[in-house]
């Protein structure tokens, strides 16, 4: 940009600092365009631009204040950015609140993004609560325009990220709200933003997570994996957290009799890989818990669309192409049902005509050569470093935090878990033949 390059950065910020309205405008419009790229935000930050774009935030016009606002949001993406505004303007923050409780809306949206962009670091994820944050962002949530609604769902998506953000969060009234926007809001990226926050709250500590349920959140979860108008997006970041609310103890029994199990067999067909892996991984969750719900389990052994059965069968079947890490999944969803010491799913594994066959055949692939390991499965680097869930990575020795795998890693462990489905059937046919 040539006001880069010509050496005009700091006449612009002294022509920010003018008496005259129009001058000013003109000075902060001409700021806010360097902050769209990178390059041109260092630039500003070196001439001084920042203290000068947070002064404009105490101006009474409107205007300037959408300027600065927005230069700022704009200045917050970068890393180094957010770090200068941490160490040189401990007022900003108190600044932007007030906007977002008294301002137009186009400057309280941006004091909104502002507020988002910073949350991307955990200091200011705290301090925002802290001064104030949640109690601008209620109202704007019940709003009936959308781009409030959009940029609160936002900024409180971020928020939910800081495990101490989570019981300020709940007692701030914030919950009831979240669960009815997923059904009363037809956005997107309102129903993407309020899914994901609500899975952060979740997922941040172990304390009772009944008060979600309580709030109707899995009625409200069903009702938009049922509707034909739910986007692809949606229903994606709505199985992803279903994979995270499995996961608890007290959330599980609402997902099990809550007929999900029904809702996620036909996606593991998916051809959204993120998907279709979300939906394996929930199902093998629930799996987990086949002790506390056989009968449910049963129930969809066949059906909806061949049910239980037909999504292991056709993971486990080696003569087709199939990712190693979506195949782990169906052999430890195996291992979970015949874990679980209920005869009618032991029978209804061991007696199927396919799944315990391929399963000795998976088992037996370390002998085979590499041509031919190669033939039985494909990998895909999509799903590498994916977690399937806690008590899967304790079995196998599998570290979350150091997901870089390599193909060996990945076919071993399917070779591994595939052998250990094979002991458990031969060592229950042995309890049977002592019996």
């Amino acid at each position: 940009m040539r006001i880069a390059k010509s050496g005009a950065l700091l006449p612009l910020t002294r022509l920010a600092r003018s008496r005259d309205l129009r001058v000013q405008r003109n000075a902060a419009g001409a700021l806010l365009n360097m902050t769209h790229s990178a390059e041109h935000r260092q630039q500003l930050i070196g001439a001084g631009a920042v203290p000068v774009l947070v002064e404009l935030l105490g101006e009474d016009d409107p205007e300037l204040q959408y300027y600065a606002t927005t230069a700022l949001s704009n200045i917050a993406v970068d890393d180094s950015g957010r770090q200068l505004l941490w160490d040189t303007q401990p007022g900003l923050i108190d600044a932007l609140v007030r906007f977002v409780d008294a301002s137009t809306i186009k400057v309280q949206c941006q004091a909104i993004l502002t507020l988002r962009n910073l949350a991307s670091d955990d200091q200011y994820q705290l301090q925002i609560v802290a001064h104030g944050g949640l109690d601008s962002l209620l109202p704007l949530l019940q709003s009936e325009y959308d781009p409030l609604i959009i940029s609160a769902a936002a900024c409180l998506r971020n928020l939910s990220i800081h495990p101490d953000n989570e019981q300020p969060i709940l007692h701030s009234g914030i919950l009831p709200c979240l669960v009815d926007l997923l059904t009363q809001s037809g956005n997107e990226e309102v129903q993407c933003h309020v899914i994901s926050a609500l899975r952060n709250l979740v997922a941040n500590n172990d304390a009772d997570k009944t008060p979600f349920a309580e709030a109707g959140l899995f009625d409200h979860m069903k009702a938009v994996l049922l509707s034909p108008d739910a986007s692809d997006n949606v229903v994606a970041e709505m199985v992803a957290a279903l994979n995270v609310f499995v996961l608890d103890d007290s959330l599980a029994p609402y997902i099990l009799d809550g007929g999900f199990l029904e809702l996620l067999i036909p996606l593991t067909r998916s051809p959204q890989v993120e998907l279709q892996y979300n939906a394996c991984v929930t199902i093998s969750g629930l799996a987990g818990k086949a002790g506390e719900a056989v009968d449910r389990l049963v129930q969809v052994w066949d059906r909806p669309d061949g049910g239980l059965q037909s999504y292991l069968a056709s993971f486990l079947a080696v003569d087709e192409g199939m990712d190693p890490v979506l195949r782990s999944i169906a052999l430890w969803t195996v291992t979970q049902l015949l874990e679980s010491n209920s005869p009618d799913l032991v029978n209804l594994v061991t007696s199927h005509p396919s799944i315990i066959k391929n399963i000795d055949k998976i088992a037996s692939i370390g002998s085979l050569s590499d041509s031919e390991l190669r033939n039985s499965a494909y990998t895909t680097d999509s799903l590498v470093g994916q977690r399937m869930s806690r008590a899967f990575d304790d079995a196998y020795g599998v570290d979350p935090e150091n997901p870089d795998e390599n193909d060996d890693d990945i076919y071993n462990r399917m070779i591994n878990l595939a052998q250990d489905v094979i002991s458990l059937v031969h060592n229950q046919d042995q309890d049977v033949w002592r019996h």
